[in-house]
């Protein structure tokens, strides 16, 4: 059985957790939560960059990064869903699935600051990330229409997180766009603590 590990409040691993419960994989990788950014926790002789997700498949070998582990998972059983062959020259695509993952960047960065006690966190940090989030939440507005991003979710798709506010306010396009992605069971099951 195949392994995948994650901490509950990163948001690239709940995109692998995600594809878990979509593709129906939950007999066939078993998810366990790491003890990240710890001294000395017996994670570092898994993974010695610390990051997460990181995903040991069944021969053994391990791998890190969510691009990776999330298009091994998809094609698990030969029928990829999130990863469409015609999405890998379509540079359209992936400046938005890129510009999603961008957006990722920001979410777990915000989230790290919040999760160190709160004389510890840096105001300038955070600030920068809340205000980086509204431009980037603007540029999903205008694009929420594309046909890229209707239809059957994407990897693109898959990077809605709370914490940093709500960012579909003022936006009525992205709000209507990302009520039926936040419906989803799986979005649901791995919402951030």
């Amino acid at each position: 059985m195949a392994k995948l590990y994650v901490t509950y409040g990163s948001p690239y691993a709940r995109r692998a957790r995600i594809i878990v419960i979509e593709k129906v994989l939950e007999g066939r990788v078993e998810i366990i939560q790491a003890k990240t950014r710890t001294p000395g926790s017996p994670y570092y002789q898994i993974n010695p960059s610390d990051r997460v997700p990181y995903l040991v498949d069944d021969a053994g070998a391990g791998m890190e990064d969510s691009q990776i582990i999330c298009a091994y998972l998809d094609g698990l059983d030969g029928k990829p869903r999130f990863h469409r062959a015609a999405h890998v020259s379509d540079w359209a695509y992936l400046r938005l699935e890129f510009a999603a993952r961008s957006m990722c960047d920001g979410i777990a960065v915000w989230g790290r600051e919040m999760a160190r006690p709160e004389s510890e966190r840096s105001p300038a940090t955070l600030a920068h990330e809340l205000a980086r989030a509204q431009p980037m939440a603007d540029y999903f507005e205008d694009r929420v229409t594309d046909p890229l991003v209707q239809g059957r979710p994407t990897m693109a798709h898959l990077t809605r997180e709370r914490g940093l506010g709500d960012l579909t306010a003022g936006r009525r396009q992205l709000a209507s766009w990302m009520r039926p992605i936040s419906n989803i069971p799986s979005m649901q099951r791995t919402a951030p603590p």
